[in-house]
């Protein structure tokens, strides 16, 4: 078992741990009485594990209601959140109730949001069942979802009560979901640990090695977080790969995954670096080499037109300057600001 502790606004703490979700009841009867617990799920995730989570509420002295909503990105919209809110007023859920995040990154953003914004904010806690979500989506307090011009356009801060990550739910991933989560893991690799995760990486496998590297990921982050709790300096080294990535995932209608998008992005930003001067070439062999080793995508047919396009929406521009995260040399990047009529260079760079 792995435990960190979270010191933001709201302190909480981190618990990975094989069979976690048959102790969620007690878990959470030390944090607050007895209320009612309303279990946010996507259909994939309500299938495979409500059935335990509520088995272990009711055990505690919970009021259990269900709210399940469709597999994918598409559950991140306007619509999906009103019926959500809609279904918590229907329930008279109070504020001193609580909602589950039962799923991932999609479930944890929808339900951390709705948390956020319902009564001016209600308790949430996260249960990730994917890698992706368990090393990063699910830590931090960041709680979104898409409009029709991009990707997490509407969201706000909203600390957890607590996450807790059963390793076991990891075994019924699918080879792409997987993939998607060890997107995220190269990710932190690249950009921080000075390269000791990069190195781990290249040597031993991610499954084999879950809660070891599950809980370097949410340390790193961690440690920004509570630095950089609002996102306004170096929370934004975590956005290594995004930005090109975002660009990707919305010029797809999000056929494209998280993960895979945020791969090719990291790739593209490598090349770039690297055209630019700032990286060398051996970093990014090493960079694309590793990418490649987890079978994760490292091209894009998309034009530089279409990704800058889908670029100039992101929530990340601000003055007409977009913060790219650049890696400088493997275990270190920059946060580099790059004026608009730059990013078709930079893209061009990062395709060519």
């Amino acid at each position: 078992m792995a435990k960190l502790h979270v010191a933001a606004s709201r302190q909480y703490d981190v618990i990975i741990e094989h069979g976690l979700l048959d102790s969620v009841g007690d878990l959470t009867a030390e944090l607050k009485p007895a209320c009612t617990a309303v279990i946010v799920a996507g259909e994939n995730a309500f299938k495979l594990y409500a059935k335990r989570l509520i088995a272990s509420l009711e055990r505690a002295g919970f009021s259990v209601k269900c709210f399940v909503h469709q597999t994918g990105e598409t559950a991140k919209s306007l619509e999906t959140y009103g019926k959500l809110l809609n279904f918590l007023c229907n329930e008279r859920i109070v504020s001193s109730d609580v909602i589950f995040a039962l799923g991932g990154g999609v479930t944890g953003d929808l339900a951390g949001f709705a948390a956020a914004t319902y009564l001016r904010g209600i308790d949430y806690i996260q249960l990730p069942t994917t890698l992706l979500a368990a090393v990063d989506s699910s830590v931090g307090g960041k709680t979104a979802i898409n409009l029709d011009s991009g990707k997490n356009q509407a969201g706000c801060f909203h600390q957890p009560l607590a996450v807790f990550c059963d390793l076991d739910t990891l075994s019924t991933l699918d080879d792409s979901a997987f993939r998607c989560g060890c997107a995220e893991i190269i990710k932190y690799a690249i950009f921080g640990g000075s390269g000791e995760l990069f190195e781990l990486l290249k040597t031993q496998d991610i499954r084999q090695n879950a809660e070891q590297i599950i809980a370097e990921c949410v340390k790193m982050k961690r440690d920004i977080v509570e630095k950089d709790e609002l996102d306004k300096s170096l929370r934004r080294l975590l956005n290594l790969g995004h930005s090109f990535g975002h660009a990707i995932e919305k010029c797809s209608d999000y056929a494209v995954s998280h993960g895979d998008a945020v791969a090719i992005g990291m790739v593209l930003i490598s090349r770039a670096a690297v055209r630019k001067g700032l990286l060398s070439e051996a970093d990014c062999k090493e960079i694309i080499a590793l990418i490649k080793k987890y079978s994760l995508p490292t091209e894009t047919e998309l034009s530089a037109d279409e990704l800058f396009t889908a670029a100039c929406s992101d929530k990340k521009i601000a003055g007409g300057t977009m913060q790219l995260v650049v890696p400088r040399k493997i275990g270190h990047c920059e946060i580099i600001p790059v004026g608009i009529d730059e990013m078709k260079e930079w893209l061009l760079s990062g395709l060519g």
